[in-house]
């Protein structure tokens, strides 16, 4: 148990806390009780190595690539191939690394992403309201009450998929050298630290070295909408050893900054925190210099890595979710821009994508008009980059990643995301927290 969260009653946390409303708490109590029993998904030495090599994005070193699935799934003809997810990261960490000349840290969305934070508790099409869909380790994706149902049982099939990725990525590594070779010797995973039950069932103290650990994988964050500095998550966060990350949005203040490093990171260690901006393409360039700023002041070694996917969310006039390329691409820019100007390192990337040709994501190049998003729309959540839009993306800012690329004379002469082309037929959702 996470020291940290001592006294707190992780069974009944609060819906405000995006915890479902489980069907049987007594069953939940038994399914905790059944993790705890269950081997460790990750080792503590392998945690410490990647706050190793994080340390390195952190002194400038290095550039950290961390993508993959919105909402892994179970099972299903939509399940991507690990082999397909690595080399789809692989080959974008190959351009990054030859045209910035910075070596590139792969870290997946892998192995763990398989609950989901919502802003609507319910669903509704037509005249039929369910519960929303939370990521296949709290119901189903299938439109049905019993479906929808937030069942205990589906925590130890997300402990199970985990464990079958983490064997699928075990093999790679013995049978596919170049692949590895590619990923940077190395390959991480991550998830979002959002069922505190299932997470605190995993949490383990190292007897080797006596600090606690969040085994369910390597590098854990905390959302944008729960990173309450009162709230469970941070706590958790604050507990364990592992490298960590907290994603923050456009409502979020220096205080808050602030708080966060001296709850999470006392210490300064390099490594041990990395901030994840999600905050639009036309709020980057106001937003971000002084939360930067911030992290200077404080004296912090933490990393900075753009989302650039959450902040750009916006919806077609017949409701599907989709985001702008063009602006996906002005975000990065612009995140590389403002640590240019104010003299910080922009250490990374944290990308929804797939390798599979999918039409999630608008492009005015590829093409894929509003009007293709229909013929291959997979995802299970929130839509992705397919595997052309991620290399292309990669391709076109890992120059400004040089050491020796100009930087930009002032944060506030930087281009803006004025030229951006607008979400024409959907309302642009500046935090996407709307969207769920």
């Amino acid at each position: 148990m996470n020291t940290a969260l001592s006294g707190v009653d992780l069974l009944h946390l609060p819906v405000e806390n995006q915890q479902p409303n489980w069907r049987d708490i007594d069953e939940l109590a038994d399914v905790v009780r059944a993790l705890g029993s269950l081997p460790a998904l990750v080792s503590p030495g392998d945690c410490d190595e990647l706050r190793l090599r994080l340390a390195a994005v952190a002194h400038g070193e290095a550039f950290l690539l961390q993508g993959g699935d919105c909402a892994e799934l179970f099972a299903g003809p939509l399940i991507e191939p690990t082999r397909d997810k690595l080399r789809c990261l692989a080959d974008m960490a190959a351009v990054l690394t030859s045209e910035s000349g910075l070596p590139t840290l792969t870290l997946g969305r892998i192995a763990g992403q398989y609950a989901k934070p919502r802003s609507m508790g319910t669903e509704t099409r037509g005249d039929r309201v369910v519960p929303v869909y939370r990521g296949d380790a709290v119901n189903e994706l299938r439109f049905d009450t019993e479906a929808r149902t937030a069942n205990p049982q589906r925590l130890l099939s997300a402990y199970r998929a985990a464990d079958r990725v983490l064997s699928d990525i075990r093999r790679l590594r013995t049978r596919s050298h170049t692949l590895f070779t590619d990923l940077g010797g190395d390959f991480f995973t991550s998830h979002e630290a959002l069922l505190l039950p299932y997470e605190t069932a995993l949490t383990r103290v190292d007897p080797a070295s006596g600090r606690t650990y969040g085994l369910s994988g390597h590098l854990l964050w905390i959302g944008e909408r729960t990173r309450r500095l009162d709230g469970p998550h941070v706590a958790f966060a604050a507990g364990v050893h592992n490298p960590v990350a907290v994603k923050i949005g456009p409502t979020t203040t220096r205080a808050d900054i602030a708080e966060l490093i001296e709850l999470i990171d006392p210490h300064r260690e390099p490594g041990r925190l990395t901030f994840i901006t999600r905050l639009g393409a036309d709020a980057v360039h106001d937003r971000l210099p002084a939360l930067v700023d911030e992290v200077i002041t404080r004296d912090s070694p933490a990393i900075w890595v753009c989302d650039p996917m959450h902040g750009n969310t916006f919806a077609t006039a017949d409701g599907t979710k989709t985001r702008r390329f063009e602006a996906i691409r002005a975000e990065v820019q612009g995140f590389i821009e403002v640590h240019r100007a104010m003299g910080t390192h922009p250490g990374g990337l944290h990308l929804e994508l797939t390798s599979r040709n999918v039409t999630e994501c608008v492009d005015e190049h590829t093409p894929v008009r509003e009007r293709d998003l229909h013929l291959r729309y997979e995802t299970a959540c929130d839509p992705r980059l397919n595997r052309g839009q991620g290399l292309e993306l990669a391709r076109s800012i890992a120059p400004l990643l040089r050491p020796s690329a100009p930087s930009s004379p002032s944060v506030s002469s930087a281009p803006s995301a004025s030229s951006v082309p607008s979400a024409s037929s959907g309302e642009l959702l500046r935090d996407a927290a709307t969207l769920g």
